[in-house]
């Protein structure tokens, strides 16, 4: 038998989340950011749900604790991962995959969308017209492209594991995780994500009790342990492209 369910985990609030959140609503053209993407920490707010997420892990141990644990290479998921595993009580190794980092934006990196329509208008209107699933921006990466390293990583996971596993990785990441186990279609993938949001440190729930085919989604997004603990609920777009259809 392989994996029986999948627990997706966006990483929790990040400073670089809480920057960009700022300079966008300021109209700023650039996101002043002082590290590489690969190295940006949480915040002292990211670092509390992440706390309360190891709340909800050792609380829905009936769903199945965690046999496996995966991370994305990145810092802050790294970080959300050891902060919930010690809450949680549980003591593992996170295997970390480079698969699962988040959306490279190539030459739009650090940039608002303000930012992109000034500095690099033929691409701001090459993504309008492309729409955010195929759209690559110059040395970055299109949705397309990070669904296929999922797929990579979803080959792998199963032919290791099985019972539960806990996924921590980015907004992008786990929209496109849905995307491949729903068998959804572009079309279907952008609608959904145009009303729905996948929150800081929230929940993803993805089942197949028979260990193999096709995955179900048992919830979207949850973050009910955040609210019960009086932890603030983010929801800072990770992907710059989240209004392009």
């Amino acid at each position: 038998m392989g994996a029986t369910e999948m627990w997706l985990v966006r990483h929790g609030e990040s400073v670089a989340n809480v920057i960009a959140t700022a300079a966008q609503e300021a109209g700023d053209l650039t996101i002043e950011v002082d590290w590489r993407d690969a190295d940006v920490p949480l915040s002292p707010t990211g670092e509390q749900q992440a706390a309360a997420l190891g709340r909800w892990i050792a609380e829905h141990a009936h769903y199945g604790a965690p046999t496996t644990s995966w991370s994305s290479s990145y810092l802050r998921a790294r970080q959300t991962i050891a902060i919930a595993l010690e809450a949680a009580g549980i003591t593992m190794r996170t295997r970390v995959d480079e698969r699962l980092r988040d959306r490279e934006l190539g030459v739009l990196d650090l940039l608002t969308a303000a930012g992109v329509e000034e500095f690099h208008p033929d691409e701001a209107a090459r993504r309008r017209w492309l729409g955010k699933f195929y759209y690559r921006p110059p040395g970055g990466e299109s949705w397309a492209d990070v669904a296929l390293r999922i797929r990579s990583f979803l080959h792998d996971m199963d032919a290791d594991d099985d019972g539960t596993v806990l996924v921590v990785a980015h907004d992008a990441v786990i929209m496109l995780f849905l995307y491949i186990c729903d068998e959804l279609s572009e079309d279907e993938l952008l609608d959904f994500s145009l009303t729905h949001v996948v929150t800081n440190a929230s929940v993803t729930r993805l089942v197949r009790p028979s260990g193999e085919g096709r995955w179900q989604v048992a919830a979207f997004a949850e973050h009910e342990h955040l609210d019960e603990l009086d932890v603030e609920a983010t929801e800072h777009p990770g992907d710059h492209d989240a209004a392009i259809h």
